[in-house]
């Protein structure tokens, strides 16, 4: 199995991990977007726990496509495989902070839970920060270095044709209402997480999974500088075993 291939299967692992765990910690949703969040989380603690897990594991899980694709798209471009992975690290990071965030607002609504009138409505106001926060960390932050480090690898993908270029055309394509979620999010035209920031990301998530079946299945698919590599390192074996 060549190099290529490894990574392929790696790659679309990682896509598909991603994705799902991203589809599961919607379980959430309804806790997090609930008019007592307080004790809406208190009643529901383990459900946010493990969507906190579930955010984790999305977070790195992207983080772990852009090192899976490093190796094939540096022989393309150091810059733009740096920035891919790069991105993807940041990805990882901002996502980290989300899922940390969440462990911050089940410890305020247990603390809320046990507090006097007067300290509990203080820590409401906290809970709504904490909750903000949560989500500039993960639908702002976390999707738009997922979307750099997307458009980075899909337009070298698109001239190298790494993978077929209807997919990169897809990805590319699918950034656009994923950036225009974001800038909604930003400005506070609609809340992370809800119905129509759902279907913008959708288009991407989607081809995302596309991807990540067609690498599983096929790999990238080896260029003519890929090829050209091959043969020189084959020449060179060949003339030390003649020597």
């Amino acid at each position: 199995m060549d190099a290529n291939r490894k990574a392929g299967i790696v790659a679309g692992a990682m896509f598909l991990a991603a994705d799902a765990a991203g589809f599961a910690s919607c379980i959430a949703r309804p806790i997090l977007g609930a008019p007592n969040l307080l004790a809406a989380v208190a009643g529901s603690e383990a459900t946010v726990l493990v969507t906190a897990l579930l955010v984790f594991i999305m977070g790195w899980a992207d983080a772990g496509i852009g090192i899976a694709m490093y190796p094939v798209l540096r022989r393309h471009g150091e810059g733009v495989a740096f920035g891919a992975a790069g991105f993807r690290l940041l990805d990882g990071a901002f996502h980290g902070t989300a899922a940390l965030l969440l462990l911050v607002l089940v410890g305020v609504s247990r603390m809320a839970a046990a507090a006097d009138p007067a300290a509990a409505a203080q820590l409401r106001i906290l809970g709504s920060a904490v909750l903000a926060g949560h989500s500039l960390a993960g639908s702002v932050a976390g999707l738009m270095a997922w979307c750099v480090g997307a458009a980075l690898y899909y337009a070298r993908f698109y001239r190298t044709r790494l993978v077929p270029r209807w997919l990169s055309v897809w990805g590319l394509a699918g950034i656009v209402p994923t950036m225009t979620a974001i800038m909604l999010v930003l400005f506070r035209v609609l809340d992370g997480g809800n119905a129509v920031h759902t279907a913008l990301n959708l288009p991407l998530a989607l081809q995302e999974i596309v991807l990540a079946v067609w690498l599983i299945a096929r790999g990238f698919a080896r260029s003519a500088g890929d090829a050209a590599q091959g043969s020189a390192a084959r020449g060179s074996a060949a003339q030390g075993s003649a020597a």
